[in-house]
């Protein structure tokens, strides 16, 4: 397995797995938070703007997943009301990516909004990507090799703390990350569930051309890799 394709199923894994592993976070509408939350969010999104256009994510170094994998909370037996986030496209400067097996790892603790590691599109009922929400990753042990104790917050809010769980994936092939912690921001498309909330119930996978299932994108990746030599 090459390294992207290897980092792509692992951005499908970490949306779906040790979803238990994180602490609730109680819903959050816009007009909830206090204004300087407000203020930020909205700085956030006049500095995001233009990825609304995929061409302008990919000019600026993000990459789509690979395995073009959509990712939805019903894949792996979670409420399939929770909805989905969609296909990630990263930046794997920003991430700091240092390994891809056995597990996906990285020395990267960047949480600025206004340059996000990781944008999360879905496909609207023509076929076209819609900018959904903007996403920061950042990985435990470096961070805590930073000399922070807590995880890392934006105006108060934690990021969900992922860890490994004991759900094993499929033909021991989709290496999962490493400890880090997450944080979504739904700024392009309205979340019931809060503008922090992992899925949003108005977003499915429905017109996605490409796998909605780990099972799926294993099966493309294996069909498509070379055989091996005698």
């Amino acid at each position: 397995m090459t390294r992207i394709p290897r980092i792509a199923l692992a951005f499908g894994a970490a949306g779906i797995f040790g979803l238990a592993a994180s602490a609730p976070l109680r819903a959050q509408a816009v007009d909830e938070l206090d204004p300087a939350t407000r203020a930020a969010l909205e700085e956030i999104r006049a500095a995001t703007e233009k990825y609304q256009d995929p061409e302008a994510a990919l000019a600026d170094g993000y990459i789509r997943e690979p395995m073009n994998l959509c990712a939805h909370a019903g894949d792996e037996d979670l409420p399939p009301q929770l909805g989905a986030m969609g296909v990630h496209f990263f930046r794997p400067d920003l991430l700091g990516i240092t390994a891809t097996g056995p597990r996906v790892n990285g020395n990267g603790i960047h949480t600025d909004f206004l340059t996000p590691s990781i944008l999360v599109y879905h496909t609207a009922p023509d076929g076209s990507l819609k900018l959904g929400a903007v996403e920061n990753l950042v990985w435990e042990a470096a961070w805590k090799e930073a000399g922070n104790e807590g995880p890392p917050e934006f105006h108060g809010f934690q990021f969900f703390h992922r860890i490994d769980n004991p759900v094993t994936t499929y033909a021991d092939e989709a290496h999962l990350f490493e400890p880090h912690y997450e944080l979504h921001m739904w700024l392009y498309e309205e979340n019931p569930a809060g503008v922090f909330a992992q899925f949003n119930p108005r977003v499915s996978c429905d017109h996605h051309d490409g796998p909605k299932t780990m099972a799926e994108a294993m099966a493309l990746m294996q069909a498509s890799a070379p055989a091996a030599q005698p």
